[in-house]
């Protein structure tokens, strides 16, 4: 079975953080560490929502499938994301549904 491609980005330093489009397997890699979160109301009370967490470090997470139209974050944020090389053609491929370019990230 293909990995499936995700969206993940870094609660740690509030509403919006770093973001990355990379394989699932980042969640099949760090199973021991990165767990989801029961309940997404839970977050620390900081009042930002996050459903994942690094039980060793305490850093929440938000972690979807990317979307079509490019707004992948929680609040529909279209801050610049890094794209994993292992998943830059499939995502705009298959997700984006264009055609890739060296200048995307």
């Amino acid at each position: 079975m293909k990995p499936r491609i995700m969206y993940i980005e870094n609660k740690a330093a509030g509403l919006s953080g770093s973001a990355r489009i990379r394989t699932g397997n980042v969640l099949e890699n760090r199973q021991d560490s990165l767990l989801p979160r029961p309940h997404v109301s839970e977050s620390k009370g900081r009042g930002f929502k996050a459903n994942y967490v690094d039980v060793a470090t305490g850093e929440e997470y938000w972690i979807s499938g990317p979307k079509k139209n490019g707004a992948d974050g929680l609040y529909g944020g279209r801050s610049p994301v890094e794209i994993d090389d292992e998943v830059r053609e499939e995502y705009w491929r298959s997700i984006r549904a264009c055609r890739p370019t060296k200048s995307r990230n």
